[in-house]
């Protein structure tokens, strides 16, 4: 049974098309019997959040970004495995060059999560169904698809019960869902790795599409996996991580994290790098671990006690860490990003920032989107915050009505890339947060696009794959 529930309005994020500047193609709680006051500030327990602004100490810093650097892949769910893309190439003037449909897209049943992954001159899709489809990258052309739906001895799909809400931010629901919902894909070599919603990941032959290895993990899967080295990562809902050899898919051991009641309907793709596995949990809880035999590192806990909108009262992290310079960069939906040392756990800074959307490092300096459709620059040595720009929030913003929701971003060519739910993509400055341009997209997009190849593909909600160079 399916129970549609409103939470607080706040937004999602989404990122597309590479930044067009003019292009065409974004009275007191408590009273007292005495009239003397008592001493101190007087600060209402029912306030909001103070706006976010930027440092008053910030204003002399130069934001320095690193060279933009062409990728030939793109392997999985942010990339690569520790999600730090810094400053990615597309052209100054980028047109769609080819659509295709890669399949079923996102409706109020089914909602696809699985960012396309690009590697050896072919781009991968998994749509809501759990479709997954190779095209070439060049022009679009099919190469193979398969399901990987599973199969019951009576021939009908597996599926597994429970509620599901609906809200401003997404999808939200308890840890079991009554549909295949979920899924990602990620990439090593010559094999395809994927994850259900029934449960199981999957090894496919990236070639042909053939499938090598099947298991269970027994539970739902909505995040996408990680692999490194020869080890696939994966985190179920009941926020239980998995390492599996990547050539048998034989289980080589397994963390529990703190389940959670309720949580946003997605997931994150573990970050790994340097022979550590960081994964954020729908408990709000961060835990590294040793790659080679899971013994845990540190755990940390990303949830704010600052916020009192009804939705931060949810604690998942829904947003991949980012692991880069030694250190782990990550930020949860309740109000809290925070920078912490990979090898020690230690807090080296955080800021009142709440997101659901991986925050993006280049160089010295983190961007990211709030749940307030703010766009943020981060001085990612001291916490800075550098520069805040307001993206528009609502479709009727007389009446409050209609949230808009933004995905990203992504840095590309000296331009910051966001998506949203209202078809339009922005193209905003790094250095300064100015808006430089917005276009019209062909649909709708949840999910951020990826880059590879001087190309951009996008994934919309509608499930067709466009490509644009």
């Amino acid at each position: 049974m399916i129970h549609l529930r409103r939470i607080a309005l706040l937004p999602l994020l989404l990122v597309v098309v590479a930044g067009l500047s003019g292009c065409d193609t974004l009275s007191d709680f408590f009273t007292t019997r005495s009239t003397e006051k008592l001493p101190g500030t007087r600060i209402s327990v029912l306030a909001l959040e103070r706006e976010l602004r930027p440092n008053v100490e910030s204003v002399d810093t130069q934001i320095i970004l690193p060279r933009p650097e062409d990728t030939a892949t793109w392997p999985g769910a942010g990339g690569l495995s520790h999600h730090a893309m810094h400053h990615l190439v597309i052209g100054d003037a980028p047109k769609r060059v080819w659509t295709v449909a890669a399949g079923e897209g996102s409706d109020l049943r089914n909602r696809a999560f699985a960012e396309p992954i690009v590697a050896g001159g072919r781009i991968y899709t998994m749509d809501s169904y759990g479709a997954v489809t190779a095209f070439e990258a060049a022009n679009g052309k099919r190469v193979w698809r398969i399901s990987t739906e599973p199969v019951t001895e009576r021939g009908k799909a597996a599926s597994f019960g429970g509620a599901l809400c609906i809200s401003d931010m997404g999808f939200c629901g308890s840890r079991r869902d009554n549909s295949f919902l979920g899924g990602a894909l990620c990439i090593e070599g010559n094999r395809l790795f994927a994850t259900t919603g029934a449960g199981e990941v999957l090894a496919l032959d990236a070639a042909t599409g053939k499938e090598i290895w099947r298991v269970s993990v027994g539970v739902p899967v909505r995040a996408a996996p990680t692999v490194n080295a020869g080890r696939v990562f994966v985190v179920n809902v009941e926020n239980e991580l998995t390492a599996l050899a990547a050539d048998t898919g034989r289980k080589l051991w397994t963390y529990s994290g703190s389940p959670a009641p309720t949580i946003l309907l997605g997931g994150a793709a573990p970050a790994v790098d340097g022979g550590v596995v960081v994964a954020t949990l729908s408990s709000g809880e961060m835990v590294a671990l040793r790659t080679d035999n899971g013994v845990m590192l540190w755990n940390e806990n990303l949830v704010a006690v600052r916020r009192t909108e009804a939705a931060a009262s949810l604690p998942d992290i829904a947003a991949r860490a980012v692991i880069d310079k030694g250190r782990v960069y990550a930020v949860g939906q309740s109000g809290v990003l925070a920078a912490i040392d990979l090898r020690t756990g230690r807090r080296v800074w955080d800021v009142p920032v709440a997101g659901i959307h991986e925050p993006w490092i280049a160089g010295d300096f983190i961007f990211a989107i709030t749940l307030d459709s703010e766009a943020v620059c981060i001085d990612a040595r001291s916490g800075r915050i550098l520069w805040v720009t307001q993206l528009p929030a609502y479709e009727d913003e007389r009446a409050k009505r209609d949230r808009i929701v933004w995905a990203g971003p992504a840095l590309v060519s000296d331009r910051l890339i966001l998506v949203s739910s209202t078809s339009e993509a922005l193209s905003v400055s790094p250095y300064s947060g100015a808006v430089l341009g917005k276009i019209e997209l062909r649909e709708s997009s949840s999910l951020a696009p990826v880059f590879a190849n001087g190309t951009m593909y996008l994934l919309d909600d509608d499930g067709d794959l466009s490509a644009y160079r």
